[in-house]
């Protein structure tokens, strides 16, 4: 009994830390990017490469400068310390990344997706072990 409502406790103290941060990196982003990564793989295997890599890089664009500019003209927007100090640095040495990875050979081998997916499990780990929040 005890130890059971010391789980539910600390379950509650988990959800209540990790609970937002978890959301936006994971299930949103999976969330919404699957049918962008549906899109991409279909292209990638009938060797539409351009329609690829043009499908993430549009809506990325599209996210950022349509959604977030929507949003911030109706409401607003504070930027949290962690976007400052941590996430814009990832997003430029990515973008760098990948930027260096379509340059180098034209195309993006599939070394340098895994590359690409190892950072994204990398910035989750730091993310959750360096901004509990």
């Amino acid at each position: 009994m005890t130890l059971d409502l010391g789980l539910i406790l600390a379950g509650i103290a988990m959800l209540t830390l990790g609970g937002e941060a978890v959301i936006g990196l994971t299930l949103v982003a999976v969330g919404t990017s699957l049918p962008k990564l549906s899109v991409s793989l279909i292209a990638a295997m009938r060797r539409h490469a351009d329609v690829a890599i043009g499908n993430v890089l549009g809506s990325n664009i599209f996210n950022i400068l349509g959604i977030l500019g929507v949003s911030a003209l109706l409401q607003p927007l504070p930027a949290h310390p962690r976007v400052l100090q941590f996430d814009l640095w990832v997003l430029l040495a990515i973008a760098f990344i990948l930027l260096f990875f379509l340059f180098t050979g034209r195309r993006l081998s599939r070394l340098e997706g895994g590359v690409l997916l190892s950072g994204y499990i990398a910035y989750l780990i730091l993310s959750f072990k360096v901004f509990v929040s």
